[in-house]
């Protein structure tokens, strides 16, 4: 029995996991707390993390029907993040741990989101591309195993990530915090290919799996000015519609050139911006044309959550890894590299390094 916390950001996320099975899932959000300012207030990130955790311990330990001592082990998110939420989250978690007795994992906040994929559809396959998008990160990954061996980044956001691109684009058309369900919800009554929205870095030869999406946020913020200059309602839904169908089709067509380069069957879109339902309906579509399985988590998995550092520390625990010392620390600004941060794991053999590497 594995119990992560996670509480990177704006979420309290607490999970359970046994051996690949999720047992519990409990989140508290302070969204409604930011939204008002429209983004995340550390200070007040933090705050709710105080006062959620406890409460949100309490009720997946009952949706598990186990007591604390029935915990064999804790995983808690230990980087990246806002530093105080990371914090909060890491003294609760030591907390628990120390009064089970039991040994405590520091994991990877973006590991979590590949490990979120296994609670529905089972193991990752070995190889497999991973999309992972949020409002903080954009990656394009070739995962082997996951807790065992390096992770090679294939590509990652140069500027504004997928999900900041939402957010800012639906400030700047008007709608509220988080922008990425507004503009979805905007979206669904206009027209794709109203607006000639640009594709950042689509032709990209010299970094072919980089994003950018800052670009396209200036374009959307241009269009919306053009509009109102001229005095002219700003049509809402056609400029959603189109904002996202850019996105999607960005991340789509680079993940996919990446399957068909390595050699890839499976890809796996995981994050936030997963939830989004264009990103995935494209994602479907073209996944079929090129014979490569989907998979993508449940909505509720997408976001962050306790169960996706549960799902990590069970893999670790399984893999006979190694836990932390009681006095690990946060890392706001960790790069993906182990899914474990502390401490990493032992270098994978060079033949798996080497084919992870090497395209097909």
């Amino acid at each position: 029995m594995v119990l992560g916390v996670e509480s990177s950001c704006d979420e309290t996320g607490v999970g359970i996991v046994s051996g690949g099975r999720l047992l519990a899932h409990v989140v508290a959000s302070s969204m409604d707390e930011h939204a008002r300012f429209g983004g995340v207030v550390p200070e007040i990130a933090a705050r709710a993390h105080l006062q959620a955790f406890t409460p949100v311990v309490r009720e997946a330990l009952a949706q598990a029907g186990i007591g604390l001592r029935g915990v064999d082990a804790v995983a808690v998110t230990t980087g990246p993040g806002l530093s105080g939420a990371l914090q909060v989250g890491l003294a609760g978690a030591k907390s628990l741990a120390y009064a089970a007795g039991v040994p405590l994992y520091g994991v990877h906040h973006l590991a979590g989101h590949v490990a979120a994929d296994t609670l529905e559809h089972g193991p990752l396959p070995d190889p497999c591309v991973v999309l992972i998008v949020s409002g903080g990160h954009t990656s394009l990954l070739l995962v082997r195993d996951l807790v065992r061996d390096p992770i090679l980044h294939l590509g990652d956001t140069v500027d504004d990530a997928a999900g900041e691109c939402f957010d800012k684009v639906a400030r700047i058309f008007g709608l509220p915090y988080p922008g990425g369900p507004a503009i979805d919800r905007a979206a669904r009554d206009g027209d794709p290919r109203a607006v000639a929205f640009p594709r950042p870095l689509l032709g990209s030869k010299d970094d072919p799996y980089a994003f950018s999406f800052s670009g396209l946020k200036t374009a959307a913020a241009r269009w919306a000015e053009q509009h109102r200059l001229r005095g002219e309602d700003l049509p809402l839904a056609d400029g959603a519609a189109s904002l996202q169908e850019a996105v999607a089709d960005v991340l789509t067509r680079k993940a996919l050139a990446a399957c068909r380069q390595y050699g890839v069957r499976t890809l796996v879109v995981v994050g936030g911006v997963a939830a989004n339902s264009r990103v995935r309906a494209l994602a479907e579509e073209r996944c079929a044309a090129a014979g490569v399985e989907l998979r993508v988590p449940p909505l509720t998995l997408c976001t962050d959550n306790g169960a996706m550092i549960a799902a990590v520390g069970d893999l670790l625990v399984r893999s006979g890894a190694a836990p932390a010392k009681l006095d690990v620390s946060i890392d706001p600004s960790a790069p993906l590299e182990y899914a474990a941060l502390h401490p990493a794991p032992a270098p994978a053999p060079a033949r798996a390094r080497t084919a992870a590497a090497r395209p097909r």
